[in-house]
């Protein structure tokens, strides 16, 4: 009861400090298993697209945390786990720990996941190239369509060095998904995904 009071105060909030806007370009807001995979420019980047969702998908959809960020208070903690339901990674990981086994668990389980496929947020107008974790899942998992999506305007929404976040207009834009082709590799898949997010910047 309590992790739905607090979805829905959320959920209200980032729609009234960002509008959260979900634009659907090429595809629409289906129940299926997907992998959504974006730009990444702020920590907010995971409540924006969970907000953008409609909630028969947010219900279905877990978006991928960062550990060392997203526990460091017991609040955090708490909202990533029980509000958003987050598989958390673990960017500091050290010996033979595969770091996509939590979210290939996920998918083998049949949940549809939130994917920001440059590892780390940039700064740059352009997304930094992806590292190699969506292409081994796309190997993995043929059957999960992939969604791109562009996150807009949401690193405006807390500019560096303020606490209190500043009410701007943002978007969410998803696209045509992209599938990886028989025989093609990681390299080439991995900048056709990556120009299928920048594509949507100018939608």
């Amino acid at each position: 009861m309590l992790a739905k009071a607090m979805s829905l105060f959320l959920l209200g909030l980032v729609r009234l400090l960002t509008g959260a806007q979900a634009r659907w370009y090429g595809c629409p807001p289906k129940a299926e298993q997907r992998i959504y995979f974006a730009n990444h420019q702020s920590h907010a980047d995971l409540v924006m697209i969970w907000a953008a969702l409609p909630q028969e998908l947010r219900s279905i959809t877990r978006p991928i945390a960062a550990r060392d960020y997203w526990t460091t208070s017991r609040l955090r903690e708490w909202i990533t786990t029980r509000v958003f339901n987050a598989i958390y990674i673990d960017r500091a990981r050290t010996g033979e720990q595969d770091p996509l086994e939590p979210l290939v668990q996920a998918l083998a389980s049949g949940d549809s996941i939130i994917l920001f496929p440059e590892g780390t947020r940039g700064h740059a107008e352009e997304p930094q190239p992806f590292k190699a974790g969506l292409y081994n899942l796309a190997l993995r998992f043929p059957q999960v369509v992939l969604v791109p999506a562009w996150i807009d305007n949401v690193q405006r929404v807390m500019p560096k060095g303020e606490v209190v976040p500043v009410p701007i207009l943002c978007s969410v834009t998803f696209g045509a998904p992209v599938a990886l082709a028989p025989g093609e590799d990681r390299h080439a898949f991995l900048r056709r995904a990556r120009d299928a997010v920048i594509a949507l910047r100018n939608v």
